[in-house]
């Protein structure tokens, strides 16, 4: 009788033991480090500049696949600067832009361009 007590307090420490390993390596295994790098070079800024040679004001818009981003919106008859968000452009990445005029229906989309983070992008919107 006394062997089995002793075998079966060994037992449930030994099962204690085991879940609490397996504790610690689940807990070890969701560390994150979100440390930022200091020796990574930051990701140079790329711009899309749009000239709107056309009256209306427009909402330009950037597209990376079906995914479509608001920049901003460019006045009618001045030159505009945007800057594309980093998130949108890692090593060369295919774009597309639209200028969608304000009071109007018309929204003319560019064609797709390739866009490598650094870049400026020239976007001419011609007159009506």
């Amino acid at each position: 009788m006394l062997n089995r007590v002793v075998n079966g307090a060994r037992s449930r420490r030994s099962a204690v033991l085991a879940i609490a390993v397996v504790a610690a390596a689940l807990s070890a295994g969701c560390y994150q480090n979100n440390d930022p790098d200091t020796a990574a070079e930051p990701a140079p800024a790329t711009w899309l500049r749009v000239q709107n040679q056309a009256f209306l004001d427009m909402t330009i818009y950037v597209y990376r696949n079906s995914q479509r981003l608001r920049l901003g919106q460019a006045t009618g008859n001045t030159e505009t600067r945007f800057r594309i968000p980093p998130s949108l452009v890692f090593g060369p990445t295919p774009l597309r832009f639209q200028a969608d005029p304000i009071g109007s229906t018309r929204a003319p989309v560019s064609q797709e361009i390739t866009v490598t983070p650094g870049d400026e992008v020239f976007l001419t919107i011609p007159p009506n």
